[in-house]
């Protein structure tokens, strides 16, 4: 059964796509990167700056966000832009991810997932029926069904039974959805694990019930590159051509590079911060340790030809002195100019879909990072 379609293909490159995906609170460009706000907050980021960065759209939480501080209330402040003045288009996920991330606190059946919540050990339940609901009373531009994921890697047996779920649980997800105004959208999520027959059989009943988008669940969960980009090579061409595909949790810039070649157009991933809280950047050179003792007397900036100011201006020796000292500032600067490498990649591709040249810039690209950062002071 079709839904409205609400993504525009505005130019290919081999497998690679770049789109318009029209949201009722503004347009993503694809292929697009979501930095995840799991709280409704970016940790050690201001919105303005997750924008200036270029993101046209985040990613929220709905196990998180249910539990605290509670979708009624956050519906009753306004809905999830307003409540936290990001004010463009945000995608939800559905609470799948914790079915599998918090597997000693859960059971589950065919009528829904039991949480005992991580705050203060309720009970919790999260059917799909309720999870599109606390994701309507948030506001969420984009809402993913209900699956269950697996850690890989998984028995044959346990990969089926919990793809069959989430099949049955994506129609449900879509009769709950039905109330939704319009321009709203609802993501299905293609399962199967690793293995390629159960991905085109979850591909192909979620293309018959019907979305407006199609995620890829259930990577980046314990497999090898090799396999996850396998399993796309499987999953994408099953998808429709003129809807969006979305790599859920994923990934390293060179899986979004390696994704992107073969055809999917949307991304999210804690990375960028987390790892930018742990003393690492990304930048066109690689990925550099700022606790490196190499560092500690190098005034030259990470990157003096990036685009982004604390990347071009701000010392190698400040950013290892306040990583090694423990100060704040430090996580919030490398996150900064992760997001916003991040942001420049996938504008980088953008670029190339559109002018015919991605291989060249995907050839380019990998180059730099293999040269690596540029020698010590």
């Amino acid at each position: 059964m079709s839904l409205p379609n609400h993504f525009e293909l505005l130019a290919t490159n081999g497998a690679a796509r770049t789109g318009r995906l029209t949201t009722p609170h503004g347009v993503v460009q694809t292929p697009a990167f979501m930095p995840v706000g799991t709280a409704g907050a970016m940790k050690g980021m201001h919105w303005r700056e997750v924008r200036d960065a270029g993101a046209d759209i985040v990613l929220g939480n709905t196990y998180h966000l249910m539990l605290r501080p509670g979708a009624e209330r956050i519906a009753v402040l306004g809905g999830l832009q307003t409540f936290t003045g990001w004010n463009g288009p945000m995608l939800t996920d559905s609470g799948g991810f914790q079915v599998m991330s918090l597997s000693d606190l859960r059971k589950v059946s065919e009528k829904a997932v039991t949480f005992r919540s991580h705050i203060d050990g309720a009970k919790v339940e999260l059917s799909p029926e309720r999870s599109i609901e606390v994701q309507r009373l948030l506001g969420a531009d984009i809402a993913m069904q209900m699956d269950e994921c697996v850690r890989l890697p998984a028995g044959r047996d346990d990969i089926e039974r919990a793809m069959r779920l989430s099949l049955r649980w994506a129609e449900r997800s879509k009769r709950a959805f039905e109330t939704a105004p319009d321009g709203y959208m609802l993501f299905g999520i293609v399962q199967g694990g690793d293995i390629p027959e159960m991905r085109h059989t979850s591909a192909r009943e979620l293309v018959e019930i019907g979305f407006h988008g199609y995620a890829i669940g259930g990577l980046a969960v314990g497999e090898p590159q090799a396999v996850m980009l396998a399993m796309i090579e499987e999953t994408a061409p099953a998808l429709p051509v003129d809807r969006p595909r979305y790599l859920m949790g994923v990934g390293t810039p060179e899986d979004l590079l390696e994704a992107v070649a073969r055809g999917i157009d949307m991304f999210d991933c804690v990375m960028p911060t987390r790892n930018g809280r742990h003393g690492m950047a990304f930048t066109r050179f690689g990925q550099i340790n700022l606790r490196n003792a190499r560092h500690a007397d190098d005034p030259r900036p990470l990157d003096e030809e990036s685009e982004w100011p604390s990347t071009r201006n701000i010392s190698r020796a400040y950013l290892h002195h306040l990583v090694r000292s423990g100060e704040t500032l430090g996580a919030m600067l490398l996150s900064e100019i992760n997001v916003a490498y991040y942001q420049h990649l996938m504008r980088g591709m953008r670029e190339a879909i559109s002018q015919g040249a991605f291989a060249s810039f995907r050839e380019r690209t990998r180059a730099g990072w293999a040269k690596g950062d540029i020698p010590p002071r």
